[in-house]
């Protein structure tokens, strides 16, 4: 038997943090975006995962759930905390691997998601919005508050796609 993306339920933390802090109300539209990207794959088989069903376009589901782990690991992990973390599918003489989705194992990309999820949680945890580093790439200060915005807008960008490409899959509408 095939394997099939879990369905999820997402919470709707961000709708009851309205009020809240800058950090609880980054926190709650940043997992927000999250689960919405998991619950765009929810109950697809592998095939449907990697289908690319917007020519000539080479997205597919998969491929974004590839591609916003390597950014949460690039943006929180190596750029923000210094680790040598590495890319989880891209390499330097190619930054868009993580879309050549033919030969991936869907489970364990999806497995490497949440791992990755749970490692930036860890590395966020306790630190200042305020707090800066320098961008190794681009050799200037940045703050954790710009990683935020960075990865909302990705995110909401990305689940964009992906509300197209669930779409032409099977009909299924929803945001």
């Amino acid at each position: 038997m095939s394997w099939i993306a879990p369905e999820i339920t997402r919470t709707d933390e961000p709708f009851a943090e309205i009020v809240g802090d800058e950090r609880s109300l980054a926190d709650a539209w940043l997992n927000f975006h999250r689960q919405t990207l998991l619950w765009k794959c929810g109950g697809l088989n592998v095939e449907q995962l990697k289908l690319r069903c917007a020519e000539p376009s080479n997205l597919s589901l998969l491929g974004l759930v590839r591609h916003m782990a390597e950014v949460e690991r690039d943006w929180f992990r190596t750029r923000f905390a210094g680790q040598r973390a590495g890319y989880l599918y891209c390499s330097d003489d190619d930054l868009n691997a993580e879309f050549a989705v033919d030969a991936a194992d869907a489970e364990s990309d999806f497995a490497a998601y949440a791992r990755e999820i749970e490692l930036v949680r860890r590395t966020t945890s306790g630190r200042s919005l305020d707090e800066t580093f320098v961008d190794p790439r681009r050799g200037i200060e940045m703050s954790l508050r710009w990683v935020y915005s960075i990865m909302i807008q990705e995110y909401a960008r990305h689940n964009g796609h992906a509300d197209l490409l669930r779409e032409r899959i099977d009909g299924a509408v929803g945001h």
